[in-house]
């Protein structure tokens, strides 16, 4: 911004309708994690507290101080802000410390570098007047400015990491990673957020979604950050936290789809080539193709199993909410069906293993000619193993949260 906004901002934010009135009920919340922003903490505070005062709402603006050295806390104080202290580092952990010591019914989160323009706070307030539960800012929907936001961010990594999550989820947010945004008291408190870093973005949006809150966006500006050192964000490191936690969040996409892709195929052509050679066009289809059929459906079986693990680790451990349909799966399925299907799977295809390896030391060890037998049995061998410790280890995943598979 220019030297005379910024002066008349100033000027502005001195006025006394822009502090929050103590005896009233505060309304909003302006919540700023800050890490070391000394030369633009004390602006980003007046132009908060500026926002509100030409609201007319009733507000406060809470620095959520995350082990700053370089006096960011004494200047947010003296601009009019209330400190609080995050002692675990990372601006998901700073952003939650933040919320949780905030007054106000509707929070709204915005950057310490300089980068966000408090002066929109009142886009997303009217967002909530209007009904709204969780508003996210979108760069892309208002206006980025030269030099404020990096080409690999703008054109690549946050355009590609939205579209995955709204794949997934279904959230309607185009800009996830924005980190202007806000959200009510009540429905922070209903998400249970766990992150500590960038992947805070992630989080909130997938769980708002999960939850059914009312989400909608606002185009905001995006302002080259005042820093004078190297930003917090590592692009490529943070970008995989957010990738990696959608990810956790959404097995059926990851897991259990492509698992059950692969076993069903390749279950499906062994028993196709069980009675013998098949000709597909001009291609001849035979017991090569059986073991690599047999291979395939392993896999995919294993992938079905760790799909289950985080799908039960996510659950138990409050990091995937509203899951409905798992939760019913749980009350249903015990231990013991998963033990007694292992069984069943194990126990045939061992016998089907013995009496045919019997049949071949009686001809003397000679050719074998039941090859089709064996790696069907074996199959059937393999498959039944998977299921009973995978079955032992989902148990064991679900004791800590009343979840276990077994009851």
């Amino acid at each position: 911004m220019s030297v005379a906004a910024n002066i008349a901002l100033e000027e502005i934010s001195d006025r006394p309708c822009c502090r929050p009135d103590p005896s009233g009920e505060i309304e909003v919340s302006v919540v700023i994690p800050c890490l070391n922003e000394a030369r633009s903490i004390g602006a980003c505070v007046d132009r908060a507290l500026a926002a509100l005062g030409s609201e007319g709402v009733r507000g406060e603006v809470v620095v959520s101080d995350n082990g700053s050295t370089d006096g960011s806390v004494e200047i947010a104080r003296e601009h009019g802000a209330r400190v609080v202290h995050a002692p675990v580092k990372g601006c998901g952990s700073a952003s939650r410390v933040g919320i949780e010591a905030a007054q106000g019914e509707f929070i709204v989160l915005g950057d310490a570098d300089g980068s966000h323009d408090f002066s929109e706070i009142p886009r997303f307030v009217a967002k909530w007047r209007e009904g709204y539960e969780f508003v996210v800012g979108n760069r892309f929907r208002g206006e980025i400015k030269r030099g404020a936001m990096r080409w690999h961010h703008r054109l690549i990594g946050t355009p590609a990491l939205s579209c995955v999550l709204n794949l997934f989820f279904r959230s309607g947010v185009g800009d996830i990673n924005c980190g202007m945004r806000g959200l009510t008291k009540q429905v922070f408190n209903r998400l249970d957020l766990r992150t500590t870093g960038f992947e805070f973005c992630s989080e909130s949006v997938i769980k708002a979604a999960k939850v059914g809150a009312r989400m909608t966006e606002v185009p905001i500006t995006v302002w080259p950050d005042q820093r004078d050192r190297a930003p917090h964000l590592r692009s490529f490191h943070d970008g995989w936290r957010h990738l990696r936690y959608i990810m956790l969040c959404a097995p059926n996409w990851l897991f259990l789809l492509p698992g059950s892709l692969l076993m069903a195929f390749g279950i499906g052509i062994a028993v196709w080539l069980l009675p013998g050679g098949r000709v597909a066009g001009r291609v001849g289809l035979d017991i090569h193709t059986m073991a690599l059929a047999m291979m395939l459906a392993l896999l995919g079986m294993h992938i079905i199993s760790i799909g289950l693990f985080v799908k039960v680790f996510s659950y138990t451990e409050n990091l995937a909410r509203n899951q409905r349909t798992l939760e019913a799966w749980l009350k249903r399925v015990k231990l013991e069906h998963g033990l007694l299907l292992g069984a069943i799977l194990t126990v045939g295809g061992f016998t089907g293993d013995a009496v045919l390896f019997s049949q071949w030391a009686g001809a003397g060890f000679g050719t074998l000619h039941a090859v089709r037998a064996v790696f069907f049995s074996s199959l059937s061998l393999f498959l039944g193993v998977e299921i009973l410790f995978s079955s032992i280890f989902l148990s064991m995943l679900g004791i800590d949260r009343e979840t276990y598979i077994g009851k």
